[in-house]
């Protein structure tokens, strides 16, 4: 009786593994792929299957060593990198409401690669809620010669399964320029910018949903922050 039990469960799990995360991104992909401005593809990341993620709201322009100063500078941790010993902490953590500060995010993808660096601000005692922002360096350089990053803030307000596929996932809050509000009020509490200003209408789709299957929406507006020379 108790194997048949386990081979019982074994096949349930086997069943949901192979319809979450090989079956579901396929047909999602599919059905993207051929209904018209299903998503707002420019200005917004993709997942690792090529789903749209969460859109861009921020961008930062200093060296590497600048934005890691100034993110540690407003109290935002550096995530830790997707591992198997990370998963499990998270697990643990998640399971007896343990604070991780630097839980490890999830990868999204913008040039054909993943994020740079990502950073997060617990909210809480739990890893299941966060405030968080991943950059990706940009080929763009200002008119000073430095890099310029690009980001997207948004707010994990739980763990779930995806509403597209079933896999495992941290869902967002819709008002991501909430969170982009947020970052640059702990950006500017350092003392570390030298300027702020807004490209007004990044975002001519101002709603949309993400991988996930979480609703977003937003004013449309991408704030740059100049981290100023040390």
């Amino acid at each position: 009786m108790l194997k048949k039990f386990v081979i019982a469960v074994m096949a349930i799990l086997g069943t949901y593994l192979v319809a979450a995360y090989l079956i579901a991104p396929f047909f999602w992909y599919e059905f993207e792929e051929h209904t018209s401005n299903f998503f707002d593809h420019t200005r917004i990341t993709q997942t690792a299957d090529g789903h749209p993620g969460d859109p861009l709201n921020v961008a930062l322009i200093g060296t590497e060593a600048q934005l890691n100063e100034i993110m540690k500078a407003a109290g935002w941790y550096a995530s830790d990198p997707l591992g198997l010993k990370d998963d499990l902490e998270i697990a643990v953590d998640t399971s007896v409401d343990r604070p991780y500060a630097g839980a490890p995010v999830s990868r999204l993808f913008l040039f054909g690669r993943k994020e740079d660096f990502a950073f997060e601000v617990p909210a809480g005692d739990n890893p299941r809620e966060r405030n968080h922002v991943r950059f990706w360096r940009t080929d763009e350089l200002s008119e000073s010669g430095h890099p310029v990053w690009i980001g997207a803030a948004s707010y994990d307000v739980g763990v779930g399964l995806s509403h597209t596929t079933g896999q495992v996932t941290h869902h967002i809050a819709a008002d991501v320029d909430s969170e982009r509000n947020k970052l640059f009020k702990d950006l500017q509490a350092t003392g570390a910018l030298s300027g702020i200003h807004k490209v007004v209408g990044f975002h001519a789709v101002l709603e949309g949903r993400n991988g996930g299957g979480d609703s977003w929406h937003t004013d449309g507006d991408l704030w740059v922050g100049i981290i100023a020379a040390n």
